[in-house]
């Protein structure tokens, strides 16, 4: 299996490539369309600010690459969130991959929310054999607002989208490769879509 780790310079991308290591695969960072293209699976991930991340995916053209792929891809963290339509981080207009917009948590809690959190309401093939309420760590300061493509929900002061798809996109919010046994589930999970 051809597994590509879209390196876009937003992010980080070893720890990605470390949990697909310990699951047996071999993650190839890359930002050639060709080589994302021909991917079997493709990860976008990404770490920072929005609007600065969105820029680096215009240089390269990647933003018109990732919306017409074919593939699963999934989508981690402010990957996830640039696959929507737009985020209030540095006023972003996103992929359109997903049909929701990305918010600032408002002052009543602690910006940015880290650590563990759980993850509940599943609905997807991405969370075989997973359980209501397991924990996940995430590290953000906005979030994704539910829509119809909403696949896991978090509450944090508000409850939000934690996890999205459509179609072959698949989005979390919170970090799988960081995120312990439950975490590499998920991923392997991904691969075996």
């Amino acid at each position: 299996m051809k597994l590509v780790i879209i390196d876009y310079g937003a992010g980080n991308i070893k720890s990605i490539q470390f949990a697909f290591n310990r699951l047996g695969y071999d993650a190839i960072l890359s930002n050639n369309p060709v080589e994302i293209k021909t991917a079997d699976r493709i990860i976008f991930p990404g770490v920072g600010e929005a609007n600065s991340a969105m820029k680096k995916l215009k240089e390269s053209k990647l933003d018109e690459l990732i919306p017409n792929l074919k593939q699963p891809v999934l989508g981690i963290c402010l990957g996830m969130q640039l696959m929507c339509q737009y985020t209030e981080e540095g006023d972003t207009k996103g992929l359109g991959i997903f049909q929701t917009n990305v918010k600032l948590f408002s002052n009543s809690v602690k910006v940015p929310q880290m650590g563990w959190n759980v993850i509940k309401e599943l609905k997807s093939d991405l969370f075989k054999g997973i359980k209501e309420n397991e924990y996940m760590y995430l590290v953000h300061s906005f979030y994704a607002e539910h829509c119809n493509e909403t696949i896991a929900a978090t509450d944090y002061g508000i409850n939000y989208a934690s996890a999205l798809q459509h179609e072959n996109f698949y989005g979390v919010q919170f970090h799988p490769e960081k995120s312990s046994v439950a975490g590499e589930h998920i991923l392997n999970n991904f691969l075996t879509l």
